[in-house]
């Protein structure tokens, strides 16, 4: 089970903006909600174009106590029974010393249970994907050892949990790897910008190697591997990262894959690659417990736009509809400054794939209500708002004022301070909004 071979994501890739506390129409539960049949309507809705009537925003609160907003409602994600439709977005923090998930990791994620869904930090199923300093891989004994400790304090507190296998291929630097890992990547096309390494601060991203045949075919056992090792840690499913400049999107892009051979050149041979290692995933631990990111249109990690995106990510949406993988998590950094991802291509996802997607970046109450109940997603994820408020689930289903006070300098330091020290609710003074 354990790998033998010898990021990713910042907090300032999520949800960067503070919640609002508008309350928004909600659903009156008269008798059991069948999403599939809302969901079917609602994506015939978007196919149809009709996005005036099927985005529209009500902001009228309902006079009932029986109000039940979708955001709050359980959802059935593949066989796992969610308690809410909140996803914890995967977020880097870098507490992994040596690379081993710890107590205070464990602590992080279990004081952030009351999410529907976790999905953790960026982890590397192997050596080549450590990337950054101090993020965590499942590619060890050790690791999984570690990671156990997470999972147990998450389904302590009745929440569930994915972890996100993180290859961060050229993205990378030689001084924060193992002895004997090494910088690949699809081609040996070097990304703009540099990398926090420990021993040297900032420097210069370096040419990747790209990846052999040989490379490929070890890089996707080592994702097989580490699924495997994530179910013997406990976890409830597994979240491919093929978004944000990683490994997996650097095979998407024609900017960072010029091969040209069968993993190159064409929409169909630049997607290989994501989907071999997804059906492998999928046929190792489950398709209903495999899942992926996706970023359309992202720019993150030296990701140019290029003029087949759409045509990219429809091929590839109906294909992991194909493989019949849980979900499809799309990432959206424009609320960061990032140029607008396109509603179409959000819609088009959605009506190319048949299972859930979630939805993440930027959301505040209403807007995930709203963006639930048209069905453009099934979940939604939060980012930042839950560094800060761990309590977040229950500040916004009680109304509660959230936190301001985020310390974006210690996102990435190596203790406690400002990664578990966030106080709840009912630990700082503060007035419920209505």
């Amino acid at each position: 089970m354990y790998a033998t071979a010898f990021h990713s994501h910042s907090p300032a890739c999520h949800n960067g903006l503070g919640i609002s506390l508008s309350r928004s129409r909600g659903l009156i539960l008269t008798k059991p909600y069948n999403r599939s049949c809302d969901k079917l309507r609602n994506i015939a809705d978007i196919q149809n174009g009709d996005s005036k009537q099927t985005f529209k925003a009500d902001t009228q609160t309902p006079d009932t106590d029986m109000q039940t907003p979708l955001l709050f409602s359980p959802e059935k994600l593949g066989s796992i029974e969610l308690s809410n439709r909140i996803v914890m977005a995967p977020m880097t923090r870098c507490r992994a010393i040596g690379n081993i998930p710890n107590e205070l990791m464990a602590e992080y994620y279990g004081q952030r249970a009351a999410a529907g869904l976790i999905v953790t930090e960026g982890t590397s199923p192997s050596p080549n994907g450590l990337g950054y300093a101090r993020i965590p891989g499942i590619f060890s004994e050790a690791q999984v050892e570690g990671w156990k400790k997470v999972t147990k304090a998450v389904h302590g507190k009745k929440g569930r949990i994915f972890i996100q296998l993180m290859h961060s291929g050229r993205i990378s630097h030689i001084l924060n790897l193992p002895a004997g890992a090494r910088v690949v990547a699809p081609s040996a096309v070097k990304p703009a910008g540099q990398m926090w390494t420990d021993a040297q601060k900032m420097q210069d991203f370096p040419v990747p190697e790209a990846m052999t045949r040989e490379d490929l075919s070890h890089t996707k056992e080592e994702y097989v591997t580490a699924a495997k090792n994530a179910m013997t840690a406990g976890f409830d499913g597994v979240e491919l990262h093929g978004a944000n400049g990683y490994l997996l999107e650097q095979f998407l892009s024609p900017f960072s894959n010029i091969r040209n051979d069968e993993y190159g050149g064409t929409i169909e041979n630049r997607c290989r690659f994501v989907l071999e290692v997804a059906a492998a995933v999928a046929a190792a631990i489950g398709k209903d417990r495999t899942a992926i990111r996706l970023s359309p249109y992202g720019v993150a990690s030296d990701m140019p736009h290029y003029p087949e995106i759409d045509a990219t990510y429809q091929y590839l949406a109906g294909e992991l509809n194909g493989l019949g993988i849980v979900y499809i998590h799309l990432v959206d950094h424009s609320a960061m400054g990032a140029p607008p991802v396109p509603v179409t291509i959000k819609k088009e996802i959605r009506a190319r794939f048949k299972n859930a997607i979630i939805q993440c970046g930027g959301y505040d109450y209403k807007r995930a209500e709203t963006d639930l109940e048209s069905g453009l997603c099934d979940l939604v994820a939060f980012g930042r708002p839950f560094i800060n408020n761990p309590d977040l689930v229950d500040r916004l289903k009680h109304h509660r004022t959230l936190s301001q006070d985020l310390k974006m300098d210690l996102f990435y330091s190596a203790d406690k301070t400002g990664y578990t020290d966030y106080p709840v609710f009912e630990d700082q003074p503060a007035e419920t909004v209505r």
